[in-house]
């Protein structure tokens, strides 16, 4: 489907400052879109958006994710400054790297607060917007972690799990008010997601591991979930043969199980 769907609309992303809200932030801004850039690191940001096409159209709002009390307010800039919010790319997010047992409860607590409790408060505070200009389109960042549980990743699964509980429910309340939801699930994507995850202490992995060096592009990822969106799907599997794994898991559980146990968490 023509990317000239987004030739005009509004498009607000988290985690955009790198990977794959950078990518998606590139294509739809090429699309015609206007963008706004929402991340921690306002220099990162300004960074994607000089390499942006027309970057002097686009728009920084610095958020983070783990502290939502004032989204309300950050909606408003958005909506004064650009008049609408037709696309919310729930982009942003941490993942994990340590065993449940050794992960202390403060680690768990912070993973589910930016990946959980924080995108869905950016959510509600986005959709009166949504709901007022006749529709909008929300897009969630899940994984194929958010799928099945996974080695060193029990925090970080448990949040992308209870992603698709909130998000299947939204998009059955919200229909009738135009309101479309995609949930993306990205298996291993070259980006820097394992190097920012959190260890059991809570301090950053700081590895790059295989299994996204040797990943899908960040750019064949953004491209086959902004297609995925255009085509109004309501959950799309991006990655390479890993993603065959929920289907195995769906049909064949028992060789699903067999075969996961094998497979090297890093």
């Amino acid at each position: 489907m023509a990317m000239k769907n987004f030739q005009g609309k509004v498009v607000w992303i988290t985690g955009a400052s790198s990977g794959i809200g950078a990518e998606l932030a590139k294509q739809c801004a090429e699309a015609g879109a206007t963008i706004v850039l929402s991340g921690r690191n306002e220099d990162s940001l300004e960074r994607v958006k000089q390499n942006l096409l027309h970057p002097a159209t686009h728009l920084i709002v610095p958020l983070d994710l783990e502290h939502s009390s004032h989204f309300s307010e950050l909606v408003k800039v958005v909506v004064d400054k650009v008049q609408r919010i037709d696309y919310l790319i729930n982009n942003g997010g941490i993942s994990q790297r340590g065993t449940a047992f050794e992960t202390e409860e403060v680690v768990d607590r912070r993973i589910m607060e930016v990946n959980y409790f924080g995108n869905i408060a950016l959510t509600k505070a986005v959709l009166p917007v949504m709901r007022k200009q006749g529709g909008g389109h929300i897009v969630v960042l899940s994984s194929i972690a958010g799928k099945f549980g996974f080695f060193l990743r029990s925090a970080y699964s448990a949040s992308k799990h209870a992603l698709h509980g909130f998000y299947e429910s939204l998009m059955l309340e919200e229909e009738q008010n135009g309101i479309k939801v995609t949930i993306a699930c990205p298996g291993k994507i070259n980006t820097n997601i394992s190097v920012n995850a959190l260890n059991s202490s809570g301090k950053s992995h700081g590895v790059m591991d295989h299994n996204q060096e040797t990943g899908m592009t960040a750019e064949e990822c953004a491209k086959i979930m902004l297609s995925a969106v255009l085509k109004g799907k309501k959950e799309v599997l991006i990655g390479n043969k890993e993603i065959k794994a929920v289907t195995l898991k769906r049909f064949l559980p028992g060789l699903f199980w067999k075969i996961i146990r094998k497979q090297s968490a890093t």
